[in-house]
């Protein structure tokens, strides 16, 4: 059996923990006893010994994310451990009608410090499972999370897909190769989510695949589609502008830069729509195609990747997002309506409506707040851990 670490906090640096915070960084980290090594199990004291959590343990700015903050043996964590968290995940999907809607079979199962499983995502494709990893110490337990998967699913389980390989350090895969399918097969996954089909590629695709966050935003799209021409940027594979078309739109306009996305686009509206709906694709830069193009919009979505995923690129997502919606607001028609996003976690909601309000000021345009959005029920946040609450949106007129 592996021995675990002995992780002794700062004086001071135990505040966060105390409040149930799942990560320990590096600097509020005064001693180690035993070996260091990614994936070994740390048992963490503050600096009078006092007990505050168990976790794992890598080389990296969040030297441990906590599992357990009760004062349980680190060892505990196998199969057993992962299936009973598994399987509390699965309840709170049951309770919010996510695992027994004829009309959607697609959700996150597990969505990391959201469900007490710091660095792990799953997301569940009508039984085919993706996994993703987001720590190289939390990797050594793969197999214990697929055997607990096995477990809690049974008979609906399809295929296990391990897509690790995007979110973990290049030179985490210098000494080993990604798995891929771990259980099973699958190829082209057809979805439902609020009754519109939508086909994943869950190895090529961006993320686990599919933009899953965004399924009650789409759904509050449909209020404002009928009879509108709609713009959906960032696109990727045409979530919003499948949702807009059912909703009535008069035309839809599905732009991104990615060829092979416009064909995912292309294939689900004709998967929705066999008949040749008012859909048009546009590969293009966003910005460049909103400079450049003279059409006006009645609706415009602005969905883009994240801007800033650290602290030091902040202002400069910042002035990204404010040209952005600049552009976007100079192609609205009066009394259009804009949904803009930002899925980048160190700009709050507060600065995201201030970035917003600003390209409205330098657009000399007034907007009216009609909806806060946020991600789906099936991403929750962790409420001692705020850094979860990553995606940001807004409706507004623009008069």
């Amino acid at each position: 059996m592996t021995q675990s670490l002995k992780i002794i906090l700062r004086s001071g640096k135990d505040d966060a923990v105390r409040r149930f915070h799942p990560w320990i960084f590096s600097g509020a980290i005064k001693k180690i006893q035993g070996n260091p090594a990614d994936g070994k199990n740390a048992e963490v004291f503050s600096n009078k010994d006092e007990y505050l959590g168990c976790g794992i343990y890598q080389d990296a700015s969040i030297a441990v994310r906590i599992l357990a903050f009760t004062p349980e043996r680190p060892e505990s964590f196998g199969t057993g451990f992962w299936a009973e968290k598994i399987q509390k995940a699965m309840e709170i999907r049951r309770v919010t009608g996510l695992t027994s809607d004829p009309s959607t079979n697609v959700f996150r199962l597990v969505h990391g410090e959201g469900d007490h499983l710091p660095g792990l995502i799953i997301d569940d494709y009508d039984g085919n499972l993706v996994v993703q990893i987001h720590a190289t110490g939390l990797y050594r337990f793969l197999d214990d999370i697929v055997a607990a998967l096995q477990r809690v699913y049974g008979a609906r389980l399809k295929s296990i897909y391990d897509k690790s390989r995007d979110t973990l350090p290049e030179s985490f895969w210098q000494e080993r190769q990604p798995r891929g399918f771990l259980v099973g097969t699958a190829n082209d996954i057809e979805v439902l989510e609020n009754g519109h089909r939508f086909l994943v590629d869950i190895e090529q695709g961006q993320k686990t695949g599919f933009f899953i966050d965004q399924r009650e935003n789409r759904q509050l799209l449909t209020r404002y589609c009928r009879d509108r021409k709609v713009l959906n940027t960032f696109c990727y594979t045409g979530g919003f502008s499948v949702y807009a078309l059912a909703a009535g739109a008069r035309e839809v306009h599905s732009l991104d830069s990615s060829a092979r996305a416009m064909e995912m686009t292309a294939r689900n509206v004709e998967l929705n729509f066999p008949k040749a709906p008012p859909h048009r694709c546009i590969t293009s830069d966003a910005n460049q195609y909103l400079q450049a193009n003279t059409e006006e919009y009645d609706l415009i979505v602005l969905d883009p990747p994240a801007f800033a995923k650290h602290t030091h690129v902040k202002h400069n997502a910042i002035q990204g997002y404010k040209r952005l919606n600049l552009e976007a607001m100079k192609k609205i028609q009066p009394g259009g309506i804009l949904f803009t996003f930002s899925c980048s976690q160190v700009i709050d909601m507060n600065l995201f409506r201030s970035t917003v309000m600003a390209a409205g000021i330098l657009a000399g345009r007034q907007l009216r707040l009609l909806h806060q959005m946020s991600q789906g029920s099936d991403h929750p946040v962790n409420m001692f851990h705020p850094e979860g609450h990553y995606l940001k949106g807004l409706v507004l007129i623009v008069d």
